[in-house]
C-alpha cells in the first residue's frame, strides 16, 4: 500500500472518510448521506451526487482510494450496483466494494481489541443506520457474535418525532420497541465498547461529561462512563432540547438518529450486564488499516 491512502466507508446514514499517511491519520470527515431513508426502489441520485463530492474531496489528497459499501449496499441488486460502479469508474476510475455484515463487524472489532491489554470479557457494539453487530471478545479472541438487520434509521422511521427538538414519544416507548427486536442475549460482559460511528460526537456536543478509562490504556479509548451515568444521560436526552445540541455541532443532520442510537446502546448495556461503557469513534477503517499495514 502506498504511504498516502484514503478509505471511504459508505453506511446507510453516514459516509466516513479517513486519509492516512503511513499509519498516521491526517484527515477525517463524516458526511450525512441518507441512502437508506431516501431509497425508493433505487439509490437516490442526489445521494450519489453527494458521494461524488466526498470522493472528489478525497482526491485532493490522494488517488489511492478504497471505497467500501455497507448496509444498504448489501441489499441492492447486483444490476443496480453494477450501474453505480460503472458511473463511478467512468468518473473516478473507482468502484464500491460491498462488505459483508460479518467482515464489517470483524474489521471494526479488530480496531477495538487488537491494541489493548485487557483479559476480561468485552462486548463490542457496532451500530449504524441499517444494521447492528455485537462481537464478544476475551483475551483478543472472538468468542461469540450476534447480528441484527435493523439500525437507527429503522427506529427513527418508527418514531419520527425522535428527530424533533422534544420528542412526542417517551424513552420507555422506544426502549420497549427495541427490546422486542433484540430479544434475549445470553452472553454477558462487564464492558460495552461503542464503535461503528462517532459516539464521542454525541457526548461532546451534548456536553455530557465522561470519565477517564481506568480499565486499560488505549489512544482511541480514553474515556468511559458507568451504566448509571448512561441511564441518566440517555433518559435526559428525551426531555431536553435536541436543537440546542445541534447548534453545538458542525453536522446538525447527524443528530436525527442520535436518540435512537442512545436507546439501542442503553438497552444492550443492560442485556449484557455491563458495568462500564466506552464510547469511541472506531470504525471499520481502523481494522482495515491494521490488516493492510
Amino acid at each position: 500500500m502506498n504511504s498516502l491512502f484514503a478509505i471511504i466507508e459508505i453506511g446507510s446514514n453516514n459516509t466516513k472518510t479517513h486519509i492516512y499517511k503511513d499509519e498516521d491519520l491526517i484527515y477525517e470527515n463524516t458526511t450525512t448521506i441518507e441512502f437508506k431513508k431516501n431509497y425508493k426502489n433505487k439509490i437516490n441520485e442526489n445521494d450519489l451526487h453527494i458521494l461524488c463530492e466526498v470522493i472528489n474531496n478525497a482526491l485532493n489528497y490522494t488517488k489511492n482510494i478504497s471505497i467500501y459499501g455497507c448496509s444498504i449496499f448489501r441489499n441492492i441488486s447486483k444490476e443496480e450496483l453494477n450501474q453505480i460502479n460503472k458511473k463511478l469508474y467512468n468518473k473516478f476510475n473507482l468502484e464500491i466494494q460491498v462488505v459483508s455484515q460479518e467482515d464489517e463487524a470483524n474489521y471494526t472489532a479488530l480496531g477495538c481489541y487488537n491494541n489493548i491489554e485487557y483479559n476480561g470479557d468485552i462486548c463490542i457494539f457496532i451500530g449504524g443506520g441499517g444494521s447492528i453487530e455485537l462481537i464478544f471478545v476475551k483475551n483478543k479472541k472472538i468468542i461469540d457474535k450476534k447480528y441484527y438487520n435493523f439500525g437507527v434509521v429503522d427506529v427513527t422511521n418508527k418514531f419520527d418525532s425522535l428527530k424533533d427538538d422534544i420528542p412526542q414519544c417517551s424513552f420507555s416507548d422506544v426502549y420497549n420497541y427495541v427490546n422486542d427486536l433484540i430479544k434475549n442475549i445470553d452472553i454477558k460482559s462487564n464492558i460495552l465498547i461503542l464503535a461503528g460511528g462517532d459516539h464521542l460526537y454525541w457526548y461532546n456536543n451534548a456536553r455530557y461529561k465522561l470519565i477517564e478509562n481506568t480499565l486499560y490504556k488505549a489512544e482511541k479509548q480514553k474515556y468511559m462512563l458507568t451504566v448509571e451515568m448512561s441511564d441518566n444521560y440517555d433518559k435526559d436526552a428525551f426531555v431536553n432540547s435536541l436543537d440546542r445540541i445541534r447548534q453545538n455541532s458542525d453536522n446538525p443532520k447527524w443528530f436525527d438518529g442520535s436518540r435512537a442510537m442512545k436507546v439501542i446502546t442503553n438497552l444492550i448495556s443492560h442485556k449484557i450486564g455491563a458495568k462500564y461503557i466506552i464510547p469511541t469513534k472506531i470504525n471499520m477503517e481502523d481494522g482495515i488499516k491494521m490488516k493492510e499495514i
